[in-house]
């Protein structure tokens, strides 16, 4: 099973070899990641596997997914 994890984009632009990166805000971090979604711009969200920005979703798609992570986290912190 693989992982994502939600992120906005802050900043985009190409490597020394033409590569196209993002950095992306995840909760309070930043990083670099690979931009494998063509259409994404800066104050999209993304998930992010294994540092590439693997596909963009919605607000209200982020709304679910973030609460789902609280919903984990509460149970983690529960046991």
């Amino acid at each position: 099973m693989c992982l994502g994890y939600p992120a906005e984009i802050v900043e985009v632009y190409k490597s020394g070899t033409g590569l196209k990166l993002a950095k992306v805000r995840m909760g309070g971090l930043l990083k670099e990641v690979i931009l494998g979604v063509e259409d994404a711009k800066v104050g999209d969200y993304v998930i992010v596997h294994a540092g590439v920005a693997i596909s963009k979703i919605e607000e209200d798609e982020l709304k679910d997914i973030l609460e789902l992570y609280e919903e984990i986290e509460r149970e983690l912190a529960s046991k």
